[in-house]
């Protein structure tokens, strides 16, 4: 597992990953590094949110990229507040 800063970590990493597992700050994905993390391919990618509306404008940059949204799932974390985090399962497409 490797946690941190998406732009300097994504820069070290050079073996291929099957999965990756993406919890972004609440304005989702830096516009600079999702390309950058598109580039290693895994056949799965986990998106954890905690804000919609970045999500939503992050997750067409996947299905470009040749990924299809398998499932979503919404989690409360915080019981009696109006916030949940989405989670959402995605497979490169084979083709």
């Amino acid at each position: 597992m490797i946690a941190g800063d998406v732009m300097v970590e994504v820069a070290n990493l050079h073996d291929p990953a099957d999965v990756i597992i993406l919890d972004p700050p609440r304005d989702g994905i830096h516009p600079k590094a999702i390309f950058k993390i598109l580039d290693f391919k895994p056949k799965t990618f986990v998106y954890v949110s905690c804000k919609a509306t970045s999500l939503a404008r992050d997750l067409p940059f996947f299905v470009a990229a040749g990924y299809e949204v398998k499932k979503v799932q919404c989690v409360d974390l915080f019981p009696h507040a109006g916030h949940v985090e989405t989670v959402v399962l995605m497979s490169r497409v084979k083709k």
